[in-house]
């Protein structure tokens, strides 16, 4: 599930109008302690900062849970002015029982904007149906020297006993607070990421509370993993003494496979419709591979993907046959049909709960509450070579498994979208679970091959032919946009990406192929012409050899690195150019081989010339993705190299024989 606020931004506007007309005292206590006190001085880019976060959870007998939350900000920098709106979510299970904001200017003016002030929306696209609703509270004066303030309470009735405490943001946090309280003879576990475990303050059997200053906020830099993934969180499972809801109480990863092997147990059931579907799907297929590959490509490209998600339907799939006959449904939807599919052929396959954000998971906090999408696991039989696949993975107790995405039409059968790769995600067998790490697929899965012949003239233009080849991830997002675009919007499509590494120029006849079936290879070609490529001095004619394409990363040079540099997969680029030189010019200087290598990467590339034709070529190389501080040092050298070479001039100077392109001195 994707959320998506930016169709607000028109209405906000105008509902901020309204909320500023009339002010109102009777700002809370609290609100006034928080904002009196001393702060210390900010970065100038701190837009915000969260002066009072504090979450009372009150669990009851049966599992149902009162939350009230409060939250308290000044404002610092106009950047900051978004925080005072705000979004609060309920659905049939989550209640919303009370709502109030305030706001206090610089200038002393106080404002109150109570629950039916609100607006209420639906914060999803047309594809997807649940039952979340939001609540928008759109607080006054939000401008640089105020205080924002809301408190608001939810009620529960969770399906899993456990909840979350967030309190690292991406501005820093002053005060940070979360009580809660218990039944009798309820216990709880608690887990603790990006931070130190504190010791919560018992003020009774059942009730604890932990407080947490002067929390700093996650600083933005370009390439770090997801913020949510760096910040300080808190994990709490509910534990009651009996075991009429124990079942509710997910303390381990088996726990929370069992759990979810409970929900999904009999869905897969078959049908006559299913077991026919699935004979003429498979009814030419000769081996493993193409009896699988062929119910995996109906259900990628025929079952619609549609989410319908009310209450237990947010985690437990459809039945088969309502699948099958409606021919849409969600990501577990999908599994859920495959699976009926794949058992009609005699093949076993198992759910994988995912989270899309590589990181998000952590081994050692077993949760239900972190996956956002669930994909399949198929156990390969012995005749298939496992090394050839690269979404194959290895399990102790299944053995060999392809893990597939039966929703991302793009990836084909044998590989794994780039956003699951590298992840830890949870198998789920029949009577419990494990965490497992996707494997990353080898960087000559993702490759990229730019071609050119080109010819320079000597007022410098350049002028030719580009060839580029992609595949895998390479290919699948520049696919994605080149189909949803409409076939006049294509060439803008291309020229955009050509814009991130060359000026000037203008592309002639753009021919696409390889579009509509998923792993084939994207085959791009186009004419280039570029004015002014090549820059004048005198009699010198100064040639940027790399043409297109830009493989140094300057993420690392504007300060000191504080998170690691991540990046998408890995990948294998190469560029070969053939550039013929004009007429009455000679070389003059000729930049030297450059080989570059650091942790996870290498470089090379040679420039040469032969009779009058200048050749290029390189090769870049990604193998890994997530790149620790601690190598900071040595991937800014690698880089620093790679930019010196794309930089790099090779000098032609103009000979006797030479016409003058333009005025000399």
């Amino acid at each position: 599930m994707r959320r998506s606020a930016r169709f607000l931004t028109a209405f906000l506007a105008a509902a901020a109008a309204l909320a500023a007309g009339r002010a109102r005292a009777g700002i809370p206590d609290w609100m006034k302690a928080a904002g009196s006190q001393q702060l210390p001085a900010y970065p100038d880019e701190t837009v915000a900062v969260m002066l009072l976060d504090e979450q009372v959870t009150s669990v009851k007998d049966n599992g149902e849970t009162d939350t009230v939350y409060r939250r308290v900000y000044k404002i610092l920098r106009t950047e900051g002015r978004d925080y005072g709106k705000v979004f609060v979510y309920f659905d049939s299970e989550t209640r919303l029982t009370y709502l109030k904001g305030w706001s206090l200017s610089a200038s002393g003016q106080e404002y109150e904007v109570k629950e039916k002030e609100t607006v209420e929306i639906t914060p999803f696209s047309d594809e997807l149906f649940r039952d979340t609703h939001l609540k928008v509270l759109l607080l006054p004066a939000a401008e640089p020297g105020s205080l924002i303030g809301f408190e608001y309470q939810q009620r529960r009735r969770p399906l899993i006993l456990q909840d979350f405490w967030p309190f690292q943001l991406p501005i820093p946090v002053r005060h940070a607070r979360f009580t809660i309280n218990l039944p009798k003879g309820w216990g709880i576990q608690v887990y603790w990421r990006n931070h130190p475990p504190a010791e919560g303050r018992p003020s009774g059997p059942e009730h604890w509370a932990w407080d947490l200053e002067n929390i700093p906020g996650i600083e933005e830099e370009r390439g770090m993993p997801a913020w949510s993934v760096l910040a300080g969180r808190m994990t709490i499972s509910f534990l009651p003494p009996g075991s009429d809801q124990r079942e509710r109480a997910l303390n381990s990863w088996d726990d929370v496979g069992r759990w979810y092997a409970s929900l999904a147990g009999d869905r897969r059931k078959t049908t006559p419709e299913i077991h026919q579907k699935a004979m003429e799907l498979t009814a030419r297929s000769s081996t493993w591979l193409e009896k699988v590959g062929a119910i995996a490509s109906y259900v990628q490209t025929s079952i619609r993907y549609v989410a319908i998600e009310i209450g237990i339907g947010g985690y437990q799939p459809h039945p088969a046959g309502n699948i099958y006959a409606d021919k849409y449904g969600d990501c577990k939807d999908k599994v859920t049909l495959l699976g009926a599919l794949l058992a009609e052929n005699g093949v076993k396959s198992y759910y994988v709960l995912v989270n899309t954000t590589r990181g998000a998971v952590a081994r050692d906090i077993p949760s239900a509450l972190g996956f956002d999408h669930v994909i399949a696991a198929i156990p390969l039989p012995p005749e298939v070579d496992p090394a050839r696949l690269p979404a194959a993975i290895y399990d102790a107790r299944l053995g060999n498994l392809l893990l597939f995405d039966p929703t991302d039409s793009r990836t084909p059968l044998g590989s794994l979208p780039p956003y699951e790769q590298a992840s830890q995600v949870l198998l789920v067998y029949d009577d419990g679970g494990a965490v497992i790490t996707t494997p990353l697929a080898p960087p000559t899965d993702n490759r990229l091959l730019r071609q050119g012949t080109l010819k320079l003239t000597a007022d410098g233009t350049l002028s030719g032919e580009v060839r580029e080849l992609r595949r895998g991830a390479e290919a699948i997002h520049l696919k994605r946009m080149l189909t949803n675009a409409k076939g006049a919007d294509r060439p803008k499509i291309l020229e955009d990406y050509l814009g991130g590494s060359l000026a000037g120029f203008s592309m002639q006849n753009p021919r696409v192929e390889g579009l509509d079936t998923p792993g084939d290879t994207l085959t791009l070609e186009y004419g280039l012409s570029v004015e002014g490529f090549a820059q004048q001095a005198g009699d010198l004619l100064l040639v940027r050899a790399r043409v297109i394409g830009v493989k140094s990363e300057d993420a690392l040079e504007r300060k000191e690195r504080k998170y690691p540099l991540e990046f998408e997969y890995a990948s294998t680029q190469g560029d070969f150019y053939e550039i013929e030189l004009p007429a009455g010019y000679a070389l003059e200087e000729l930049p030297g081989t450059q080989d570059a290598r650091a942790p996870g990467f290498s470089y090379h590339s040679d420039l040469a010339l032969s009779g009058n034709v200048l050749t290029y070529r390189r090769v870049y190389e990604r193998k890994e993705v997530d790149f620790p501080v601690s190598q900071s040092d040595e991937l800014k050298k690698f880089f620093r190299q790679v930019s010196s070479d794309e930089r790099s001039l090779a000098v032609l100077k103009r000979t006797a024989l030479a016409a003058p392109t333009g005025p000399t001195r």
